[in-house]
């Protein structure tokens, strides 16, 4: 399981750095200052949480027997794509009405962080 999250990590993070290219070269004159701004936010935590899911992939090569640190992950991808997905999809479409998902995603990332703290708090082997 350590595998699945350090490689969705680094392919996330492979798409922060494309993303990111799109929207400062392929973007600016297309889209408003604010929908650039909300696309670079999305990539913004996107990244924070690709890192995040090598994190939980590393500590869970340490800590293979912690249920939470696979739900940690579920939780941090689940936020890319509701709170990040639903940036660019806003972002490049216009329709705010999708915004009403973001809230969702943020919540994943916190609860997720929560749980990383949580495995390793809680596993004095770490």
């Amino acid at each position: 399981m350590s595998r699945i999250f350090l490689a969705l990590g680094a392919v996330n993070a492979f798409l922060c750095v494309a993303l990111g290219a799109l929207g400062s070269h392929g973007l600016k004159s297309v889209l408003t200052a604010n929908m650039l701004a909300n696309f670079q936010i999305g990539v913004q935590y996107h990244f924070y949480h690709a890192i995040g899911l090598m994190l939980v992939g590393l500590t869970m090569e340490r800590l293979p027997q912690v249920r939470a640190l696979k739900f940690s992950g579920m939780l941090m991808m689940a936020g890319i794509v509701l709170f990040s997905g639903t940036l660019y999809i806003v972002s490049l479409t216009g329709w705010r009405g999708m915004g009403i998902v973001a809230p969702l995603g943020g919540s994943s990332f916190m609860v997720g962080w929560l749980l990383l703290a949580y495995a390793v708090w809680k596993n004095k082997s770490a």
